[in-house]
């Protein structure tokens, strides 16, 4: 049985802390789901991860929906969300309803993110009301790139953290169950994750959220030329692989792979009858 919003908010209630990941295929949500992980999130990071994109933008919702599924058949108990691209919920309500349900019905996804505050609460609220649980984003959001003009640190500023503050409140007050916090001041995080009653998911705003989300490529190191500043890289996967694709080459190319063992056998018999053209 699957983790439910219910299960996610009970572990907010009994201080209990929350490792989310980022997963778009079937063998990552595989192990992460076998390694405990309870929410899986399709994030449109699998732009830049996957899809070799600069950015989240050009990210389609087919995008999200095909990877979505990918990540559903992987995992059996882990609550999946559906990250929705840049433009699916923005031009109304009536649109972002839609897309939402095509993540739902099409993706198998149990529940959405949107990125944005007090500008989205009332399609948050009506999500919601519809039947579709929604995992807030606030803070740096990555789909507004390029009014922000980078991926900087957003609440330094007195306005900025009020501006935060209001923003976490109205998405909390709209019905989501969850909200992500990224690349806010750690103090800041603090403070809303105390006023909160629903879970926040920090990445890059310090130990104090509830729980935590990374992307999966940074912290198996599938990109060392590439390492965000909230990211730690716990193996480096570019290296093992390199290593192991270089073997691989180099045998083929010596012949010492395959061998017997890697292959199949054929009755003498046969083989004898064949090669006299019967």
């Amino acid at each position: 049985m699957r983790t439910s919003v219910a299960d996610i908010r009970g572990m907010k209630e009994r201080k209990e802390r929350i490792p989310v990941l980022t997963a778009y295929d079937v063998v990552t949500a595989r192990i992460a789901d076998a390694a405990g992980i309870p929410i899986l999130l399709v994030g449109d990071s699998l732009g830049m991860a996957v899809l070799g994109y600069d950015t989240t933008i050009p990210v389609r919702l087919d995008d999200v929906i095909y990877h979505t599924r990918a990540v559903v058949r992987g995992s059996e108990k882990a609550l999946v969300v559906a990250d929705m691209p840049f433009m699916t919920y923005h031009r109304s309500v009536e649109s972002a309803l839609e897309n939402a349900g095509r993540c739902v019905q099409e993706g198998g996804a149990q529940a959405v993110k949107l990125e944005g505050g007090t500008i989205v609460a009332e399609t948050i609220r009506r999500l919601v009301a519809c039947g579709v649980p929604v995992m807030g984003h606030i803070g740096l959001l990555p789909q507004s790139v390029n009014q922000l003009g980078g991926f900087k640190v957003q609440g330094k500023t007195l306005d900025q953290a009020k501006r935060l503050l209001a923003d976490a409140a109205a998405v909390e007050e709209a019905g989501a169950f969850s909200i992500v916090l990224e690349c806010i001041p750690a103090g800041l995080s603090a403070l809303i994750t105390e006023r909160l009653a629903i879970p926040t998911i920090g990445i890059g705003a310090g130990p104090s959220c509830d729980g935590q989300v990374q992307v999966v490529s940074d912290i198996l190191g599938w990109t060392p030329e590439f390492k965000p500043r909230h990211a730690k890289v716990y193996t480096t996967l570019a290296e093992v692989t390199r290593d192991a694709i270089g073997r691989y080459a180099d045998e083929v190319k010596s012949g010492a792979f395959p061998t017997s063992e890697h292959g199949y056998t054929i009755e003498k018999s046969v083989l004898e009858e064949l090669r006299k053209g019967g």
